[in-house]
């Protein structure tokens, strides 16, 4: 890791706004979409307008913000154009703000619902503002497990596809890996194998992010069809392994605060993470699945963490360039 990107630990301001939890799709571990025969176990969908949306990013933006994270359910009611609008709305309420959203499953399927090349949706999505993918929608890239945990999501090839074709638009994106519910650790490895023969052939990956699966209220779990999530020990070592895996190729290695907490954190930079992440400023998916970490951290709560361990720490962008601060 010092190797890599030295001692300094970084972080990005940034906003999450999950702008609905209704999805036509049937994930087994997400305890987060509230599709109609749902309802009674997991609560009242919901669907921000574009007003509402636009409102949260003048907000994130007032607080610091550099970045908003848009992702969300796949909604029976949405064309390919929705998130075309979505990211018009967020571009003209501010300009400069980096706009981070759409997973390869919301991407793939916009431009299936209007017929058009994924190529030329993505450029669409970049003309009206997109700046870089999250890596969200991976779960374990091996078609093996996808076929128990998301059945009816983009197969491993059409998520790497997706990324492929959003690298040589011009974007970003980066690469997470939820872990620790039915998979073993060749499917990791497998995962770690796949991703960075990808970045071999784009160099468009910023970062890699380990998501540890949390269990409390994902349905799979509650039909006791899953594990209650890695080990902790198992989750350091994901990051070790990851860090060594993508060493020369993927430089920044992040670990979920949201997920891990800030002790579990801490010992992550010890294991090999660089990056803690955003502050979030509303993260729902995790706190849906049982997370219990809260929704938003400050640069004083991160700065907890590093001084414990020496280490410096720097706010970023979310492609890794320094802030300027007034």
């Amino acid at each position: 890791r010092r190797d890599a990107v030295g001692d300094t630990v970084t972080w990005v301001a940034n906003r999450n706004i999950n702008y609905t939890n209704v999805c036509t799709f049937k994930c087994r571990f997400c305890a987060f979409s509230k599709g109609p025969l749902s309802l009674n176990l997991r609560g009242t969908p919901y669907l921000l307008d574009l007003d509402e949306i636009t409102r949260r990013v003048a907000e994130a933006e007032s607080h610091g913000a550099t970045e908003v994270c848009l992702q969300g359910g796949i909604h029976p009611s949405f064309d390919g154009e929705y998130y075309l609008d979505v990211i018009s709305a967020v571009r003209a309420a501010s300009p400069t703000i980096h706009i981070h959203a759409f997973t390869a499953l919301e991407v793939t399927e916009g431009a299936r619902r209007l017929g058009m090349p994924l190529a030329e949706y993505l450029r669409r999505l970049v003309d009206a503002g997109l700046k870089s993918l999250p890596g969200t929608a991976a779960e374990i890239l091996d078609d093996e497990v996808r076929a128990a945990l998301c059945p009816d999501k983009v197969s491993t090839d059409e998520w790497l596809d997706a990324h492929r074709i959003a690298h040589s638009v011009g974007l970003r994106s980066n690469i997470t890996m939820m872990f620790g519910s039915i998979e073993q650790p060749v499917h990791w490895a497998r995962h770690l194998v796949r991703t960075r023969s990808l970045q071999k052939e784009t160099g468009g990956f910023t970062e890699f992010v380990p998501l540890p699966f949390v269990h409390m209220a994902a349905p799979m779990y509650l039909q006791h069809k899953s594990r209650r999530g890695p080990t902790f020990r198992e989750a350091l070592l994901v990051h070790a392994v990851a860090r060594i895996a993508y060493h020369g190729w993927v430089p920044n290695v992040q670990v979920s605060w949201v997920k891990m907490g800030a002790d579990g954190s801490r010992q992550a930079l010890m294991a090999g993470a660089n990056d803690l992440g955003g502050t979030l400023m509303d993260e729902n998916i995790s706190r849906a699945a049982g997370a219990d970490h809260g929704q938003m951290m400050d640069e004083s709560a991160f700065r907890s963490i590093t001084d414990s361990l020496g280490r410096p720490l720097e706010q970023r962008t979310t492609l890794y360039g320094r802030v300027a601060h007034a």
